[in-house]
């Protein structure tokens, strides 16, 4: 099969990094393009990138020369990796330009025509599309967007309980990891021997985004799921790995073992189709009472799988459990992938010069 062409924006940051390492001998997908601010345009990816990972840069990329957001992206798709101060209009221009663009910025995510897609849980969310690129007048282009790297996660976990069960409350605690706020987000003398319990936006993020996700798409717009939900947010002295104290009132009972098994056994769309990086089983639970752990358990999957542990009864809602998730694999590059896929397979992207899609289906 021809793989498709993949442009990585932001490709120096943080998630960018996480992209490139991803994309490295993916069955379906191989980096075309790099984009990167201007300070780093015109030097090869090896020059202009400070690379923070335990893996090699791979070598395809790094003898690519970065280009700038304004240059010509000759690719089928575009990851986009772009810090929020200059992603919104940035990615609204290139869609209009022609370009499938899947986005981990904020700008886009609540916007009535664009998708917040997490495969496992709202796969259907994409038939808005359609009604985007009409409405806007674009081509094959299109805005579609990850959530908030622990909204990921919670909607994870939340969803087979609300299939099962129905949901009506959620009380969420997070403490996130440091990769969460970039390169050079928090500093090391504020981080060291500290909890730091505040970070700018994150509550609002999650108290909204999950309401997106775990609602309908019905009618040409999107209906909120009835579900009221209650943050706070906490940045810890731990690298990679967003661990959520949750609890969560339910609308009809359940015990703790149906509770376990509607976690265990959930499979949905991207484990149907196969997608290369949706892991068999997306939801691991942990019987161990001190786990999950962020550094024990975010290898699971490669970085994909959710692990939920310690599920028990609750006082003041119905259950209460721990969830440990990969802020910047499930929570960043790899759902942006992960979409990228289940767009590709749903026939949503097709290669440039394609002006007839012939259906759903890599490759096709």
């Amino acid at each position: 099969m021809e793989k498709y062409r993949v442009g990585v924006l932001g490709a120096t940051g943080t998630v960018g990094q996480r992209l490139v390492q991803l994309l490295e001998d993916h069955p379906w997908f191989a980096i075309a393009t790099l984009v990167a601010s201007e300070r780093s345009a015109g030097r090869s990816y090896r020059e202009a990138v400070a690379w923070r990972l335990d893996t090699p840069i791979p070598e395809v990329a790094a003898r690519l020369v970065v280009k700038d957001l304004g240059a010509d992206l000759n690719c089928d798709l575009v990851l986009s990796a772009l810090d929020s101060a200059v992603a919104g209009q940035s990615e609204e221009e290139l869609a209009r330009a022609g370009h499938p663009v899947i986005s981990n910025a904020r700008n886009h995510r609540m916007d009535p025509d664009v998708p917040l897609l997490v495969p496992e849980v709202n796969w259907e969310h994409s038939a808005v599309l359609s009604q985007q690129q009409a409405d806007r007048g674009y081509s094959r282009g299109f805005l579609a967007t990850n959530p908030n790297c622990s909204a990921i996660g919670l909607a994870m976990a939340l969803k087979p309980l609300q299939d099962a069960f129905g949901i009506s409350e959620v009380s969420v605690v997070t403490m996130q990891a440091l990769s969460g706020a970039g390169l050079d987000g928090v500093s090391a003398v504020a981080i060291q021997d500290n909890v730091i319990p505040y970070i700018a936006g994150e509550e609002e993020k999650l108290q909204t985004e999950p309401l997106k996700i775990l609602g309908d798409y019905r009618d040409r717009q999107f209906l909120a799921a009835d579900i009221k939900v209650s943050a706070q947010c906490n940045r810890i002295p731990v690298l990679d790995g967003h661990t959520e104290a949750v609890s969560v009132r339910l609308r009809r009972p359940a015990s703790a073992a149906q509770l376990r098994q509607a976690l265990a056994t959930f499979s949905s769309e991207p484990q149907r189709l196969k997608l290369p990086s949706a892991p068999p089983h997306p939801l691991l639970v942990r019987d161990e009472v001190d786990r999950p752990q962020p550094r024990l358990d975010r290898p699971a999957g490669k970085g994909m799988v959710v692990s939920i542990g310690g599920i028990r009864s609750c006082p003041v809602l119905d259950w209460k459990f721990t969830v440990v998730s990969h802020n910047a694999i499930r929570g960043a590059a790899g759902a942006a992938l992960l979409n990228a896929e289940l767009l590709v397979a749903q026939g949503y992207i097709q290669r440039r010069g394609a002006s007839n899609p012939t259906g759903p289906g890599p490759g096709r």
